[in-house]
């Protein structure tokens, strides 16, 4: 799922609202290819300019990988693509708000920026329940914007829910 080249209709930067919403939906509809595996749907985006570097979504169930959360798998990927570790410059776009264990793994990456969709009132790591994005004890600061395309990413995550417990009765 690598694409390195640049992306015809993409917008001319990343960093505006009409920006991050073309990319967002790019993650929805990695969360759609997650929910057709039987996953949480969740999708992650790495951008670098006009770039995408990596795309990704939620695999834990079917790769038995606890920590194969899409942004993982993103910046896991990014990292091959770009031969680096460290991610400097980049933008990650989630469609849920990062876990701890995820933003943690954003900042070792040194992610500039990540714009995520529905806040997750039960692990979020961004404002909602922890605000480890802004811990002081970190050495680099991760700028976060939250809420984009915040409704179409919440009903997929509730619908996906909704439809779990009915199928458990």
């Amino acid at each position: 799922m690598t694409r390195t080249d640049l992306l015809p209709d993409a917008p001319p930067t990343d960093t505006g609202d009409a920006d991050d919403r073309f990319w967002m939906r790019r993650a929805l509809a990695l969360a759609d290819e997650a929910e057709a595996a039987g996953e949480v749907p969740v999708g992650a985006v790495l951008v670098q300019g006009r770039c995408e570097v990596a795309a990704a979504c939620n695999q834990p169930i079917g790769s038995h990988d606890p920590t194969a959360h899409a942004e993982v798998v993103a910046l896991r990927e990014a990292g091959r693509v770009l031969q680096a570790y460290r991610l400097p410059g980049t933008t990650l776009y989630v469609t849920l708000e990062p876990c701890p264990m995820c933003i943690g793994a954003i900042i070792h990456a040194r992610v500039a920026r990540v714009v995520f969709g529905a806040s997750d009132p039960k692990t979020g790591a961004c404002g909602s329940v922890f605000a480890l994005d802004r811990a002081p004890e970190h050495n680099h600061r991760v700028e976060v914007h939250g809420g984009v395309l915040a409704e179409e990413a919440s009903d997929r995550l509730r619908q996906f829910f909704r439809a779990r417990r009915r199928a458990r009765r």
